[in-house]
C-alpha cells in the first residue's frame, strides 16, 4: 500500500483512538504508575488497543511497536525493515494535569526513517499529518485542512520547549541566542508548532523514546524541517535501545542561521 493511500486510513484510526481518549479525559479517571514512575491511565491502554487492532487489520504484514507493548525482543525487532511506531498518548502528564496538550501518535518507519506520521490532539480538536514526498497538513478545530510548511527565517528565533522538561542544559542551549522568544507546548505538539511555522527550533536535551518523536518527526520532515542529534546526524529509529539521543528539531531558521 502506497503512502498517499495509507494516510487517510491512519488518520481515521487516530481519530477513533482520540475519540475514546477524550471520552475518558472528561471523567474522573485513575492514574497509575509504571516501574519507571511514568504515569499511565485507562486512556493510554484503550488508545493502544484501538490502534494496534486497527493496524493489524489494515496492514497485517507490518509489525507494530507501541509504548504500551514495547516488550518485544531485539532479536525479533532487529529483523524489521518497516514497522509501525505508536505512542497511544504522548504527554500523559499533560493528560493527567488536564492541560489539553497531549497527543495520539502513529508513525511508519522504513529503514530507520519516519516516512509517515499522524498526530492528533484530542482535547484541542486538531490533527497533523505528513508523509515523505507528499507534504504536511493540519486540520484545525473547525475541520478546515491546510498544507503547512516551516517558517522562513526572522530576526528572532522562536524556541519551543517543554513545560515539564525545561532543564538546565536546555536553558543553556536557549541562552546562546541573543534575540529569542520562548514558545511553550506539550507533547509532540512542539514538533508540530515548528511544522506549521509557529516556532523555529526545539532542543531536547533530555530523555525521550522513539515512540515519543516518530510521528511528529515525520510531520516536521514533510513540512520542510529536520531532526538531528547534537553531532548533526539524522535522528534514527529501530535501534536496539529505544531511547533517543539528545536532538534538535528545526525549521528553516535554525538550518540557515546556525548551520549556514
Amino acid at each position: 500500500m502506497e503512502l498517499p493511500s495509507l494516510v487517510p486510513k491512519i488518520l481515521k484510526l487516530a481519530d477513533s483512538a482520540s475519540k475514546k481518549v477524550l471520552k475518558i479525559y472528561t471523567t474522573d479517571f485513575k492514574v497509575n504508575y509504571k516501574s519507571d514512575e511514568s504515569p499511565i491511565t485507562a486512556a493510554d491502554l484503550a488508545s493502544h488497543q484501538i490502534i494496534v487492532d486497527g493496524l493489524k487489520e489494515l496492514t497485517p504484514d507490518i509489525p507494530v511497536l507501541s509504548e504500551e507493548g514495547s516488550d518485544i525482543p531485539w532479536e525479533e525487532r532487529s529483523k524489521w525493515q518497516r514497522f509501525w511506531l505508536i505512542d497511544p498518548i504522548d504527554g500523559t502528564k499533560d493528560f493527567t494535569q488536564r492541560t489539553g496538550e497531549f497527543t495520539v501518535n502513529i508513525a511508519l518507519i522504513e529503514a530507520g526513517e519516519p516516512v509517515l506520521g499522524v498526530v492528533t490532539a484530542p482535547a484541542l480538536k486538531e490533527a497533523y499529518w505528513g508523509s515523505k514526498g507528499e507534504g504536511a497538513f493540519k486540520r484545525d478545530s473547525d475541520g478546515n485542512i491546510q498544507r503547512i510548511t516551516v517558517a522562513e527565517p526572522g530576526d528572532t528565533v522562536r524556541v519551543v520547549a517543554s513545560k515539564n522538561h525545561l532543564n538546565d542544559d536546555t536553558k543553556a542551549f536557549i541562552a546562546k541566542f541573543e534575540s529569542r522568544e520562548l514558545v511553550q507546548a506539550g507533547s509532540s505538539l512542539k514538533f508540530c508548532r515548528i511544522a506549521e511555522g509557529h516556532a523555529d527550533i526545539y532542543p531536547r536535551l533530555g530523555p525521550t523514546c522513539e515512540w515519543d518523536t516518530g510521528a511528529a518527526h515525520a510531520v516536521l520532515s514533510a513540512a520542510g524541517g529536520k531532526v538531528e542529534t547534537l553531532d548533526g546526524a539524522p535522528l534514527k529509529y529501530g535501534k536496539q535501545d529505544v531511547l533517543n539521543p539528545f536532538f534538535v528539531a528545526s525549521g528553516a531558521w535554525y538550518r540557515r542561521r546556525v548551520q549556514g
